[in-house]
């Protein structure tokens, strides 16, 4: 890998931020140059809400993001509004229970993962922003369990400590689907 760039997108509340957040320590505890630049409207939950993430072997120039290498889109306006911006060869991740059409690219690699329905499946209805993360690590065939671990540990705060082994476990979900 030489330079990822991620752009995360969806409505405030889903974890949109947070799971970017995972991807930046990720990359940092897999020895990589990091930017993670969130970006949300003043509505918050509700509101729009969007997170760009790169990885990369040299030093990141700009935190900006505009042609994405990959794109998580968690609800349908993410998907309309960033789908073109992606760029050729990319890949584009949609959660498939809040998005019903399918992309319209035939140049990108599409994952159509139902992640807030699989979240529901599982009594963790909180999570699909992490079963998309899982899925997203398992596609670039980067989900070491070792390093997972020890960037979860970095952003579920002491306070909410009981929820690490929940989004481990919907991390998992994520890198197991087909």
């Amino acid at each position: 890998m030489s330079t990822k760039q991620i752009l995360i997108s969806g409505f405030g509340g889903q974890g949109i931020l947070f799971a970017g957040k995972f991807l930046a320590y990720k990359g940092l505890i897999d020895d990589k140059q990091v930017s993670w630049l969130p970006s949300y409207g003043p509505e918050m939950r509700g509101g729009t809400a969007s997170c760009s993430v790169i990885l990369s072997d040299e030093p990141v120039g700009s935190p900006i993001v505009s042609n994405p290498d990959i794109l998580v889109a968690m609800n349908l306006p993410s998907l309309d509004k960033y789908e073109s911006t992606v760029a050729p060869g990319g890949i584009i991740l949609a959660d498939s229970t809040l998005i019903d059409r399918k992309v319209e690219r035939d140049d990108v690699t599409v994952y159509y993962v139902p992640a807030t329905a699989l979240a529901g499946e599982n009594g963790i209805a909180t999570l699909a922003n992490m079963i998309i993360t899982g899925k997203l690590l398992s596609v670039l065939d980067d989900f070491n369990e070792e390093s997972v671990r020890a960037a979860l540990s970095k952003v579920v705060s002491a306070k909410k400590a009981n929820l690490y082994d929940l989004n481990l476990k919907a991390m998992q979900i994520g890198a197991d689907f087909k």
